[in-house]
Formats: C-alpha cells, sequence, structure tokens
C-alpha cells in the first residue's frame, strides 16, 4: 500500500529545497508543497501519485521525522497494527505494534559504505557495440537471439 506523510510530524526537512523523501524515492513520487497551495499544509511534504507507490520503504526509512508511514496489507499488519523503521547511524529498528497493543522490535546493521564509494562496474568487461547482431545479445522470452540495431535505444 502506498506511503503517506503526517503532516503534524513533518517539517519539510527544515526548509530546504529537496527534502529526503524526494532524494530517496525512486520513482519521484514525493514532492514538497512550499506554499501550502496543494495540499493545505505549507512546507510539508506529501505523496503526489500514491497509486504509483512502489512501497519500497526508502521514504519511511529516510524520513528524519518519521513523518512517512505506510499503509499496510492487512496479511501482514491486520487494522489496527502498525510497522515503523527508525534509522540509525549503524542500524536499523523495525517496530512493530499488533492491534492487542503488544510490540517488537528488531534491529539490523545497516550498510555503512560510504555513498558513492561502490564502482558497480569494477572486473566488468567494456560494452562492445559492435557484437549487438551476434546471437545470444538479446534474450527475448528466454529465447536468444541475433541482436537487431533498431531494437536499440540510443541516447
Amino acid at each position: 500500500m502506498p506511503t503517506f506523510v503526517r503532516t503534524d510530524k513533518c517539517d519539510g526537512c527544515k526548509g530546504g529545497d529537496r527534502t529526503a523523501c524526494m532524494y530517496i524515492c525512486p520513482h519521484d513520487l514525493m514532492k514538497l508543497d512550499v506554499d501550502g497551495s496543494e495540499t493545505g499544509h505549507e512546507m510539508r511534504a506529501f505523496n503526489q501519485e500514491p497509486d504509483q507507490c512502489w512501497e519500497c520503504y526508502s521514504c519511511v526509512k529516510i524520513c528524519p521525522q518519521n513523518a512517512i508511514e505506510a499503509r499496510h496489507y492487512a496479511d501482514i499488519v491486520p487494522l489496527g497494527g502498525s510497522v515503523q523503521p527508525l534509522r540509525g547511524a549503524d542500524s536499523i529498528m523495525w517496530t512493530i505494534k499488533f492491534r492487542n497493543g503488544t510490540m517488537k522490535r528488531f534491529k539490523f546493521p545497516i550498510r555503512t559504505t560510504a555513498e558513492g564509494s561502490i564502482d558497480p562496474y569494477t572486473g566488468k568487461p567494456e560494452a562492445d557495440i559492435s557484437k549487438v547482431g551476434e546471437a545470444g545479445f538479446f534474450n527475448l522470452g528466454g529465447v536468444q537471439k541475433p541482436g537487431d540495431r533498431s531494437e536499440l535505444i540510443c541516447l
């Protein structure tokens, strides 16, 4: 289910032009309502297209005010329950509150690799566009076929 912002907790990341949730959302759904014209809440973030939400929890985990929550599926969190992550410097704590009031917490270490320090292409060969016509370059539905340059997206 999609995320939503608790406007009573959100501070718009203290008036910056880009909030943490806007920065992290892989689908660019989060938006800052600077003047309050869209939501009635000035300097508060909101999910501008909830039906497009990927439910990745990135915005929920990064929000410094814990102002973003997700509407959970009933089979995972029955009505009245909640799941809320709290990210620290070296770990993330998941708090599960059941509808009978019972709470459980789970703490997991987080990745501590510095942002931008990973090179995903290390040890990989350079791309060779001249091989696009060879068999095995494209795999459509489990069937390998020679590539066709007209099928490439050229930027």
